[in-house]
């Protein structure tokens, strides 16, 4: 007897799809409504945060537990650092590149004089709050082993686990038990997030109504000129240089996006890439990827290599100063790209991380005036699903790429996944041509 997963309609990405375009239409219609259904997108997004930090914690422990070596450990960790530092340059050259060609801020001539700096001082608080580069590598470690949890600081859980893990490697034998019932609890918290996920298509169509409600498809056309060029970036920075990176790793871009269509419906509509980390990371482990790779490398890229808010800093800051009519040098800008190779690292997964990252780096700088950043209010919610669907896809090809580099990806098991889900595929389209 067929299940309801067997149909067309029974497909989390077809759900999640539905949703969007049901969500997108309602904020069109009824704009005032649609405004008031962010709760439910927040809602879903808080559901999957809750377990985000014990999940992380349980996954990295017992894959550097079962790995059985610490030299493993740095090893995985070095490649990973030296993987995000790369692609993070060249997300932010391509950007700065491609900002500079096509000039969608130039010929606005805005006085800002007249912009309200008002609108945007609660990001330029959050941002001075960041503090520096010192600052950022204290915040790693947490005040005490309880506080990273109940914060929810990604890095500072990462910090933790490998301690924890690395504990558990030189216990030996006599760590067996605790791993055991730290992998059984691990497994009820992803049956928790399967069950989470069946309210994945509610959250998405809410996000869209509140996008399109709150904001109006007339701020799409006012600042079109800028949608249009980040867009076009990030869609040229996955195709040429992480669809490269996913050839090499074995796992074309094709398949790769086919085999996370729903982690990437979800995160165009919600706008986090939080969102669907757990699902991630069980995916990428079924694909061949070593558990203990997934667990250290997928976490950590979501606050080292944000491919798709490098891409939108480089371009927002540059567009700010073109459409400001504020001049700046050849140096100037390679000062910009020197200081976003660092402020760049201090972004997030959740939603609107990148504009507080973004008056982060101008508050530093100070050659582009800050109050600027007004112009992007009305559309950054539109710029935001552009940089992370572009974060998602950058950092599953990543952890891929890795895990090939480090020898920890299992290619036979990838080709019977990718085999299974074409075989899949091909059932339901036979079904539905029955039907």
């Amino acid at each position: 007897m067929e299940t309801s997963k067997s149909r067309w309609y029974g497909q989390l990405y077809v759900q999640v799809l539905i949703g969007i375009v049901i969500g997108a239409i309602f904020g069109y219609l009824v704009p005032d409504m649609g405004a008031k259904l962010q709760p439910f997108a927040d809602g879903f997004i808080k559901l999957i945060k809750m377990l985000l930090a014990p999940i992380i914690f349980g996954t990295v422990v017992v894959g550097i537990a079962k790995m059985g070596s610490i030299k493993e450990v740095g090893r995985i960790g070095v490649k990973a650092l030296i993987y995000f530092e790369i692609l993070s340059t060249i997300a932010l050259v391509i950007g700065l590149i491609v900002v500079n060609v096509m000039k969608p801020g130039v010929g606005m001539n805005i006085n800002t004089t007249t912009l309200d700096p008002g609108a945007i001082g609660k990001y330029a608080q959050v941002a001075q709050e960041q503090g520096g580069t010192v600052d950022f590598f204290l915040n790693i470690i947490p005040s005490t082993f309880i506080d990273a949890f109940a914060k929810g600081s990604m890095l500072q859980v990462i910090l933790l686990s490998v301690l924890m893990g690395v504990a558990l490697v030189q216990m030996g034998e006599t760590s067996k038990p605790l791993i055991n019932i730290i992998d059984l609890f691990l497994q009820g918290l992803f049956k928790i997030v399967a069950m989470v996920m069946r309210l994945a298509p509610i959250g998405a169509g809410a996000g869209m109504a509140f996008t399109i409600g709150k904001y109006g498809i007339g701020t799409l056309w006012s600042l079109g000129h800028l949608l249009i060029a980040l867009y076009a970036t990030t869609l040229l920075f996955i195709i040429v240089v992480l669809g490269s990176v996913a050839r090499w790793s074995g796992m074309p871009l094709m398949l790769f996006l086919r085999y996370f269509k729903d982690e990437i419906l979800i995160t165009l509509g919600t706008c986090s890439t939080e969102a669907v980390l757990p699902r991630m990371m069980v995916k990428l482990e079924k694909l061949g990827c070593k558990k203990s790779v997934v667990g250290m490398v997928l976490p950590t890229g979501y606050t080292f290599n944000a491919d798709g808010t490098c891409i939108y800093l480089t371009m927002a800051a540059i567009f700010v100063a073109q459409a400001t009519n504020t001049p700046l040098t050849l140096m100037d800008q390679a000062v910009l790209l020197g200081v976003m190779l660092l402020t760049s690292k201090g972004s997030a997964g959740v939603a609107g991380a990148g504009f507080v990252t973004l008056a982060a780096t101008l508050t530093t700088i100070h050659t582009i005036p800050l109050v600027g950043l007004v112009l992007l209010l009305g559309i950054d919610r539109f710029l935001n699903e552009a940089r992370a669907v572009t974060n998602l896809i950058g950092n599953g090809i990543g952890t891929i790429a890795i895990a090939k580099w480090d020898g920890s990806f299992d290619v036979a098991t990838c080709e019977h996944e990718i085999a299974e889900m074409k075989a899949q595929k091909a059932a339901r389209k036979a079904l539905a041509t029955q039907s």
